[in-house]
């Protein structure tokens, strides 16, 4: 038989990183620079280290169970039970995306409403914008499915294109010289490795791989090695970029200012780089947000279809759309941007309490390695040589402690772990009744291994 599988490594590590890429990235490094100065990447390192030994996990889950397709809900089910299961993919694909979605929507109306709009509301530019991409998802219609690569090439290019000028002093705007450098707030070893948990928003979703993993031509290869390449091509192109904001932006001001990499860019090339990152950040933001809208339900069907989601989010509209789970997260995501929780003032906060529950799946996925490693001792698939006696997960799941626990400082943290511990409170409560009193489940009934991944 023919084997109509296409795609190679450079696409697997060209889905490994457009879908990370995002401008709440470029927040989050600016406002890390701003922090430690050039001494960010050491949390950098950390994380990149830390990603590794997760892709480890990935890949070992991955080849136990080649057709689980549904990525970490449906190995937390096998390991874990159905409540972990909801736990892990509504923290990790629903409540980080209405979180993240918020920042990244949020940061496309003010964009627009200082270069382009003034005169219209930021939030009201946003809303707009989501109700667009709310409707087309609807309708069925992904505009940038056909153009997402070049999306993707396009962002990457223009990151490691301003990371090269800036670094290399090639910008029009003034240099900052060390005398005029102002002095990092965060020193000493302790609190800069503090910082891996806003570090740590520069790496995450590296396991989106395994969705396409049917698809490629070498998936035992290139599922693992997609998600390295694409981690250490991520640090080098942001460390870069992050040193060559340093060169045209006092720390103090990258640290201040709510939108760092808008300022970075007219400091570094005036208004032409305004423009160019404003560019970027539309481009980043209505794709990143329109990748959501169009796969987060599909999730939500099919935990609907395993009766772990009420039954509405598994029903279609007459395009084929599972639309209950565009409204869940266009509703959540509004929500945010219209009660203010996105201001620019907070859009970091937003993005470290995402954090906090990514880094929560992160640490479920790790857990449940390490129990199918007991229930299933000779398990096919699994490569004993990468077990290294379960060290990389353990690793992973103090490092990812280490970060919730060392998320920020102050009157930040505080704000943090309440949106963190109300809504993950919510969600567990949710699930235990969901589970046991509506669907009269077992909480930890695991299903065979066999079962999940004979799905087609």
């Amino acid at each position: 038989m023919e084997n109509t599988k296409k795609l190679g490594l450079g696409s697997a590590v060209s889905v490994c990183v457009g879908l990370i890429v995002a401008t709440s990235c470029l927040l989050s490094l600016g406002q890390g620079m701003g922090l430690a100065g050039k001494s960010f990447i050491i949390p950098l390192f950390v994380v990149l280290i830390l990603n590794g030994f997760l892709a480890l996990s990935f890949q070992e889950l991955h080849s136990m169970m080649p057709k689980a397709e549904g990525g970490l809900g449906q190995y937390t089910l096998v390991g874990l039970g159905p409540v972990a299961s909801m736990v892990s993919t509504l923290s990790a694909y629903v409540i980080v995306d209405i979180l993240s979605g918020s920042v990244e929507i949020a940061m496309c109306g003010t964009v627009l409403n200082q270069i382009f709009l003034p005169q219209v509301p930021a939030p009201l530019i946003s809303v707009i914008i989501l109700g667009v991409l709310s409707y087309v998802n609807y309708k069925g219609v992904d505009f940038f499915a056909r153009i997402q690569n070049i999306v993707v090439f396009l962002l990457l290019a223009s990151f490691l294109l301003m990371g090269i000028i800036s670094f290399f002093h090639l910008g029009t705007g003034e240099i900052v010289t060390a005398a005029q450098q102002t002095k990092p707030q965060v020193t000493g070893i302790g609190g800069i490795v503090s910082l891996s948990a806003l570090a740590f928003w520069l790496f995450i979703g590296i396991e989106f791989v395994i969705p396409v993993s049917k698809d490629l031509k070498n998936p035992k290869r290139d599922v693992l090695l997609a998600m390295i390449i694409g981690i250490v091509v991520l640090f080098g192109v942001q460390a870069l970029l992050g040193v060559g904001m340093t060169q045209y932006v006092t720390l103090q001001e990258l640290a201040s200012n709510p939108m760092p990499h808008m300022l970075f860019a007219e400091r570094c090339m005036g208004q032409a780089g305004v423009y160019w990152m404003g560019i970027v950040t539309l481009l980043a933001g209505i794709s990143t947000v329109n990748t959501v809208l169009g796969g987060i339900p599909n999730i939500l069907s099919g935990m609907a279809e395993n009766q772990l989601f009420p039954k509405a989010f598994q029903q279609k509209n007459k395009y084929g759309v599972p639309a209950a789970g565009i409204g869940l997260l266009s509703g959540g995501i509004t929500a945010l941007i219209v009660t203010g929780f996105t201001q620019s003032s907070g859009l970091t906060n937003i993005i470290l309490a995402a954090s906090c529950f990514w880094l929560t799946s992160y640490i479920m996925v790790n857990i449940t390695v390490l129990a199918l490693r007991r229930r299933y001792p000779d398990a096919e698939g699994r490569n004993k040589k990468l077990v290294l006696l379960g060290i990389p997960q353990v690793i992973c799941i103090i490092g990812d402690i280490y970060m919730i626990f060392n998320i920020a400082e102050g009157d930040a943290r505080i704000l943090i772990y309440k949106i963190f511990a109300t809504l993950l409170l919510a969600l567990i409560a949710f699930s235990v009744i969901w589970v046991k009193g509506i669907k009269k489940m077992g909480t930890v009934e695991c299903p065979e291994m066999q079962t999940v991944n004979t799905l087609a």
